[in-house]
């Protein structure tokens, strides 16, 4: 129990992966209007913000009336730097922390932006490619091994330096993972220790066994410790050491493809190209990121040119920018909209009522006609990006007769009344509350009559948090993911505080530890696939739709290749 204790505590910060912390229409969002242009996005132009205009400063000259007078010489217009800038526009509601793992403080947004830009992690997600899945592969470390997935060996990357010129090496890492998990270090912080937790829950010891070696013991048999690590960004440890906390807090220095420049709070956050970058140095001359929480601002500033990205553009807008010219970018990754069932509360108590209600969804329906193809139907629990999905399996195909069958069977002919919690907002939310609208049309067909009671994200997961089915409801509904594959065991095991459906499979629960002390990879991709059927066995949740995550680029941002992941690879990209 004391492992499930340990991971309730960090189920507020997964809340911020599971569903960003965008997406509303906040008083903080960007307006259009009052954003800076696109020319101010330069460091030429940052500058001359800061001065006076050029006929304030100068005094008109005493001259006779017919004397001719000179024109001053304009100024010279500046360079573009090198590979250009690519300006984002984030939904986050503010900026992401840049100390490490403070960049989760805007959940997955926050660290796809920030802190695996400035940062890398013992080892990375393979980025490369579109096709398939992204499979974890060397970061600073090259490769690891482990016969028991208890005690690991990683073997670092030689040759790597932070951006202050540290070497990357085993004390490197000893030093960043003390302030992650150890209380002596004096650099450790329980708010550090608590965003790190979800990565480092399952490590035990660790130690430098030479310059290049690091090993690593975790507390019990756990497969997906490399999987985990991708997402533990390593500082300079001379850097932490000569600032402090707070002042590395304030100016980061990591070993990432790209460099802190300039942080301007609540508006802006400027980073160079790393030119040294291990992996080869960034196209384009500087990252910048920008929140605008609000989707209409967020387009306004993309057509006027203000930014040449933005994340989730809304299914509405996605017609008209497309036929305007600008590049519309979607793939599968690890989401899934779905609703959780209270197991515990009649008539959800029975198998037969969660097979009907799954049985009645048309969401072919929803991601065509809803979400105007910036979805996917989710026929199985799995996503097309998790290693769990199956193309073979058919899953709940919409069958209304079916369904009415096992509802009178179940001893509902006439059907029931029930309530769902939605929250009115939230960016891997997608339109959450038009999406609950469909499966109360849809449940309806069969007799089920919903009732949606909606609410505020944070205090809705706060309740989650807590163990409790939000707002009280039979059941809630939003956005949930398997990014990491230890959270299958966090949604679906029996003892987990996270699965407030109370949904108790024995099956599930074996075949959840042997993935998790799986040694062989096809093993463990085969599990998956068991774990994935399993849950369409005693059918704990609802699954609805797959998020593709609509992006919006301007049509001079090339070279990006769009992985199947939350998270993306910015060194192809290139700006015209």
């Amino acid at each position: 129990m004391g492992r499930w204790r340990a991971l309730l505590a960090l189920l507020a910060i997964f809340a911020l992966i599971s569903t960003g912390c965008g997406g509303d229409d906040s008083d903080d969002a960007v307006e259009p209007s009052t954003a800076a242009p696109a020319v101010e996005d330069t460091a030429e132009a940052d500058d001359a913000a800061t001065e006076a205009p050029a006929e304030e400063a100068v005094e008109e000259p005493d001259v006779q009336e017919d004397e001719p007078v000179a024109e001053p010489a304009p100024e010279p217009t500046p360079e573009p730097a090198p590979g250009g800038d690519l300006v984002v526009a984030m939904t986050s509601t503010d900026l992401p922390g840049v100390d490490t793992v403070w960049a989760f403080t805007q959940g997955g947004e926050g660290l796809r932006w920030v802190g695996l830009q400035l940062y890398d992690g013992l080892t990375q997600f393979d980025l490369s490619q579109g096709t398939e899945p992204a499979a974890v592969s060397g970061g600073l470390a090259e490769s690891w091994s482990s016969d028991d997935v208890v005690n690991w060996t990683f073997n670092l990357r030689e040759g790597v330096t932070f951006h202050d010129g540290t070497t990357w090496n085993a004390e490197a890492a000893v030093f960043n993972l003390d302030r992650f998990t150890n209380p002596e270090s004096e650099y450790f912080t329980p708010d550090l220790a608590g965003l790190a937790g979800l990565f480092t829950q399952s490590i035990a010891s660790y130690e430098a066994v030479d310059e290049y070696t690091l090993s690593i013991t975790t507390n019990r048999p756990w497969s997906h410790l490399p999987e985990d690590l991708a997402l533990l960004p390593m500082a300079s440890p001379t850097a932490v050491q000569q600032l402090g906390n707070d002042g590395f807090a304030a100016s980061p220095v990591g070993s990432g493809p790209f460099m802190f420049e300039s942080l301007e709070p609540g508006a802006r956050l400027v980073m160079a190209a790393n030119p040294d970058y291990w992996r080869g140095a960034p196209q384009v001359a500087r990252l910048i990121v920008r929140p605008i929480p609000d989707a209409t601002a967020r387009v306004a500033a993309l057509r006027a040119g203000e930014v040449n990205w933005i994340e989730y553009a809304s299914p509405d807008d996605v017609p008209g920018l497309r036929d305007d010219g600008f590049q519309i970018i979607t793939n599968a990754y690890s989401q899934v909209w779905r609703g959780v069932f209270d197991t515990t509360k009649p008539p959800w108590d029975s198998p037969l009522v969660r097979e009907a209600a799954n049985l009645a969804i048309d969401r072919a329906s929803i991601a065509e006609f809803l979400l105007s193809n910036t979805a996917e139907p989710a026929f199985q629990m799995a996503p097309r990006s998790d290693p769990g999905y199956d193309p073979d399996f058919a899953g709940y195909q919409q069958d209304l007769e079916r369904a009415r069958e096992l509802l009178a069977e179940a001893g509902h002919p006439d059907g029931f009344s029930t309530t769902a919690s939605v929250p009115t907002a939230g960016s891997g939310n997608m339109l959450p509350v038009p999406i609950a609208e469909r499966v109360k049309s849809d449940l309806a067909q069969i007799g089920i009559d919903l009732e949606i009671l909606t609410g505020e994200w944070g205090a809705m997961f706060g309740e989650y948090n807590s163990g409790q089915m939000p707002l009280g409801a039979d059941m809630t509904m939003w956005a949930s993911t398997f990014v990491l594959p230890g959270l299958w065991g966090i949604w679906f095991h029996s003892q987990s505080p996270a699965n407030v459906g109370r949904f108790a499979d024995p099956d599930l629960d074996g075949l959840l530890g042997q993935v998790d002390a799986a040694t062989d990879p096809a093993e463990r991709v085969e599990l998956f696939r068991q774990i994935n059927h399993q849950t369409s066995v005693g059918h704990p949740w609802l699954p609805v739709v797959n998020d593709l995550h609509p992006r919006a680029l301007a049509s001079n941002v090339q070279g990006f290749i769009n992985p199947q992941s939350w998270f993306i690879d910015l060194t192809t990209v290139t700006v015209s």
